[in-house]
């Protein structure tokens, strides 16, 4: 039996790489910052798969050399899922890109050392679409991190970055097979009450956070669509070297709003802010500062790799998002 590591496995596309896994006959092994987090993590599996003797745990941080060749070892496979999150702009953009780029490093070293098969970055299309104007964007653009896009942007374009440029910098006998992952919007209902960064996106819209809705422009993918991707990607033989976005459909956040109201949930702001207005608020606020530079723009994609290659066919982004929103429910954090 293939093992595969999953790092970051307490968290929200994780979990699902990891069931996505169990139910496909692989033995897992996942990393945890915090090693009593392994029931909470179990737990959460336990709602797609039995792991029976499937799933083991290790202790790893991104900022820390302990602990990675060891988990690597016996494995054919890496996931590398783990990149720190916040859901406000720290205060030092640092404190985002730094670990997101020296995990990388050391998760991508330990597999070279450990010469495992492939492995997969998940990355994100915020290493693909801000800091640039194109009119659809595909796996050849690059984000600009010297552009005002926000730390969490531009932690995932230097650290996919920094992928490609070591493994390119290395001779031929010593290169691994490489992939990198780079879903838009990942929503959909999560394995445990940790309801994932972009679901909570969609929370705020329903809890008076935001009592207008900024004109951001999102593509949308579903998180077991997502896993699936890291799966196939993991596997395909032409996937190698390559990088996939992934996008169900492309719409602005009011149209995600205008769906959340014909199903009942009312609370959904209508009103657009101003581009203007978020512009200038983006003077005061890290958050709004964050998101001030592409108001008003389109990010549109077509996912040609994911589809040409992995034959991929997505589900809908539109039902996942219902479903994320009647857990949001049944947890208590939102009521119609």
């Amino acid at each position: 039996m293939e093992k595969v590591l999953v790092t970051g496995g307490s968290g929200y596309i994780a979990q699902h790489c990891i069931a996505e896994l169990l139910k496909k006959g692989y033995s897992v092994r996942t990393s945890l910052r915090s090693e009593n987090r392994e029931a909470e993590v179990r737990q959460a599996i336990a709602k797609e798969v039995d792991a029976k003797n499937n799933l083991d745990f290790c202790k790893l941080d991104l900022l820390k050399d302990e602990g990675w060749d060891e988990a690597v070892n016996g494995c054919t496979y890496v996931l590398h899922i783990a990149s720190p999150l916040t859901d406000k702009a720290p205060d030092d953009e640092n404190e985002i890109i730094q670990p997101a780029k020296e995990g990388l490093l050391r998760a991508l070293k330990s597999s070279i050392k450990n010469k495992i098969k492939r492995f997969v970055m998940t990355s994100s299309f915020s290493a693909v679409g801000y800091g640039n104007e194109e009119k659809i964007y595909d796996e050849s653009h690059w984000t600009d991190p010297s552009q005002n896009i926000g730390a969490y942007n531009k932690s995932k374009a230097i650290a996919e970055k920094e992928m490609w440029s070591y493994l390119n910098s290395l001779s031929d006998d010593k290169k691994i097979e490489a992939v990198a992952i780079n879903p838009t919007l990942v929503i959909g209902p999560s394995l445990s009450d940790d309801v994932g960064t972009s679901n909570v996106f969609i929370q705020r819209m329903l809890d008076g956070s935001y009592p207008v809705v900024p004109k951001v422009h999102f593509g949308w993918v579903t998180v077991k669509d997502t896993a699936r991707a890291h799966i196939e990607a993991m596997i395909h033989p032409d996937a190698s070297g390559k990088r996939f976005i992934l996008a169900e459909k492309c719409m602005w956040l009011s149209d995600m709003n205008k769906l959340l109201r014909e199903h009942g949930y009312k609370k959904a702001p209508s009103i657009e802010a101003p581009n203007i207005l978020m512009k200038v608020l983006g003077l005061f606020s890290k958050e709004a500062g964050a998101i001030s530079g592409f108001v008003g723009k389109t990010k549109f994609t077509n996912s040609e790799n994911a589809k040409n290659i992995l034959k991929f066919n997505f589900e809908s982004a539109d039902e996942a998002i219902i479903q994320t929103v009647k857990q949001f429910e049944e947890l208590g954090l939102i009521t119609k």
